[in-house]
């Protein structure tokens, strides 16, 4: 079992940055896949990154590409995401997850979601 919370989200002007975190519970946190999605509202939850268990590969969206960075600090338990470069059409409530497989581009890849944190991004 792992429970994760995020925490960092905000407002934000456009071109700014923020970093979120995500920390989780449980011994097993190195042996899971890490992944942020988000969810603007009327639209269908989206991949952003991925991070694999070492943080030795990273995978993201065509759309945060060159922007976002995604990391992991095992001894710590947490899973970050830096947005730089922020766009309005970055505003969405951010979710971190974790996945026990191998594949992690989809929400149903995933076995343990944290609440959510919200990011405005304004013009």
């Amino acid at each position: 079992q792992v429970q994760l919370v995020e925490s960092g989200g905000g407002l934000v002007q456009a071109g700014g940055s923020l970093r979120l975190s995500c920390a989780a519970s449980g011994r097993t946190f190195s042996s899971y896949t890490m992944g942020w999605f988000r969810q603007a509202p009327g639209k269908e939850r989206e991949f952003v990154a991925a991070i694999s268990w070492n943080g030795g590969r990273a995978y993201y969206a065509d759309s945060v590409k060159g922007r976002f960075i995604i990391s992991r600090d095992n001894a710590k338990n947490t899973v970050y995401l830096q947005m730089n470069s922020l766009k309005p059409e970055d505003t969405a409530v951010y979710y971190c997850a974790a996945a026990s497989g191998s594949y992690l581009y989809r929400s149903s890849d995933y076995d343990y979601w944290g609440q959510g944190t919200q990011v405005t991004v304004s013009s």
